[in-house]
């Protein structure tokens, strides 16, 4: 019982497991396209990218199509990013 209970007490709370911890941040964009639902989410990741640092995943939420005035196609890719917080040093 008391090697279980240091065993326990060895893996909570060190600063090494403390240090391996990590938060992000998701986000919602929108990407357009004229050609496809791929390039519309291609071009939201690509845009968000230039901003913002560490993205790690995008998990698409919503596919849709506004037709335009003069009857265009445009597809909508709605995506979910998630980023890495950085920790100030």
């Amino acid at each position: 019982m008391r090697d279980h209970h240091r065993a326990e007490s060895s893996r909570s709370g060190t600063s090494s497991e403390e240090a391996n911890v990590s938060v992000y941040r998701v986000i919602d964009v929108v990407g357009t396209s004229t050609t496809s639902w791929e390039e519309a989410a291609a071009d939201a990741i690509k845009t968000a990218g230039q901003s913002v640092r560490d993205l790690r995943v995008g998990e698409v939420i919503k596919q849709d199509i506004h037709i335009g005035d003069g009857g265009e196609l445009i597809y909508r890719t709605k995506i979910q990013l998630s980023f890495k917080y950085e920790h100030e040093s």
